[in-house]
């Protein structure tokens, strides 16, 4: 079991009251994701929009109680991602910030390409997004087709392809895009890409759920990169497109995990604050909820935990504990929503979000059919034990 130590309780119960700043906010968010930005003066804001930033690129990091956070530690995002899930999901996810391009920034940019982001990202209020997935190919990774090429010598590189499922890209102003520069997995890279250029288009399409992270499909049509924007230029082949995913992933996940576990714990306390009479049979249920909660919650804690640990068998571990809050999450919001009876969806908003956005989770990083074939080979190479 993880024990969380003084600093992370502090964060912990700070989340906890800048969560519920967001409460009156999530329905309106909902029928409108760029209202976000008439809230950007909340603290949850601005401690999202300077992290994960590493300690070299920050000078005034968030304060709490003599306490700095820079939101690099895989215990520190799995804690605060739970809170504030627990109360809007879709708030947490339409923030600025370096969100999960800064995770890859950090691990796979060289330190003149990290100035660069991180001190862009700290000189204003900036969105970024992350593009992998491409139509048509969902998590095959590995047969993307978005090219990075040169037509010019000693000319800009220039990026053309699509992606699909891309959050807050029409909001931001730098991202990280993965190209394919030759044949073959070796031929991967990840490149930092300005949006205000020509051939850059983001299109919003409407989701069912987590709708503040307007989901995109992006159009990228000989978008210039120049050459020292492709990060891991200092790193081996090996290291620096598909491998150098995957690890951010790994990185990732527990806190995508804790975001379905929030999200849970929401439902639930939806449920023990408005239905304060239970039959026997409803309060046996209602703590069975709770307990089961408790059970992913050590696994995702766990998970965060080996994140700061680099422990090599992070990447199964991280994929159990996503696998398995996605469907608590799942479980939990219709089994909420069940207490209330058939017309629980139109009479009880919140808990209908949670709901949608509990299914929304699966298809992040990932479904559970590719984090479950991520534990077989994490079991089978002995990486995780069975316990």
């Amino acid at each position: 079991m993880t024990l969380l130590d003084e600093r992370l309780r502090t964060l912990q119960h700070t989340a906890r009251e800048w969560a519920e700043q967001l409460r009156p906010l999530a329905l309106a968010l909902e029928e409108d994701p760029d209202r976000v930005r008439d809230h950007l003066d909340l603290p949850l804001f601005s401690y999202l929009s300077r992290t994960p930033v590493p300690r070299a690129y920050q000078p005034d990091p968030i304060t709490v109680d003599g306490l700095a956070y820079y939101g690099t530690g895989g215990l520190e995002r799995v804690v605060f991602c739970e809170e504030i899930a627990a109360v809007d999901a879709g708030m947490l996810l339409a923030a600025p910030g370096p969100s999960l391009s800064g995770v890859l920034v950090s691990l796979l940019g060289d330190e003149e390409q990290q100035s660069w982001f991180y001190g862009r990202l700290m000189e204003r209020t900036s969105w970024t997004f992350l593009a992998l997935t491409e139509p048509e190919r969902g998590s095959d990774a590995a047969s993307l087709t978005t090219s990075l090429t040169s037509r010019e010598k000693d000319g800009p590189l220039l990026l053309n392809g699509a992606k699909r499922f891309i959050g807050n890209a029409a909001r931001s102003d730098v991202g990280v895009v993965f190209a394919r520069t030759r044949p073959g997995p070796l031929g991967v890279v990840a490149a930092l890409v300005e949006t205000g250029g020509p051939g850059f288009e983001a299109v919003p399409f409407e989701t069912v759920g987590l709708r503040g992270n307007q989901i995109c499909e992006v159009r990228l049509t000989d978008v210039e990169v120049p050459a020292e924007r492709v990060l891991g230029r200092h790193l081996s082949a090996t290291r620096r497109g598909l491998m150098g995913a995957v690890q951010g992933f790994n990185r990732l996940r527990p806190g995508v995990a804790a975001l379905a576990l929030g999200i849970a714990r929401g439902a639930y306390e939806y449920v023990v604050a408005h239905r304060r009479t239970l039959r026997a049979d409803e309060a046996a249920g209602l703590e069975r909820m709770a307990l089961r909660i408790e059970g992913v919650r050590r696994l995702v804690y766990r998970a965060g935990a080996a994140v700061d640990r680099d422990d090599p068998g992070l990447g199964a571990l991280a994929s159990a504990a996503k696998a398995r809050a996605a469907q608590l999450a799942e479980e939990v919001t219709l089994e909420a929503l069940d207490y209330f009876g058939p017309g629980a969806r139109l009479d009880h908003p919140l808990l209908d979000k949670f709901a949608r956005d509990a299914r929304g989770v699966e298809f992040m990083e990932g479904t559970r059919n590719i984090q479950r074939l991520n534990v077989f080979q994490g079991l089978s190479q002995g990486k995780i034990d069975r316990g």
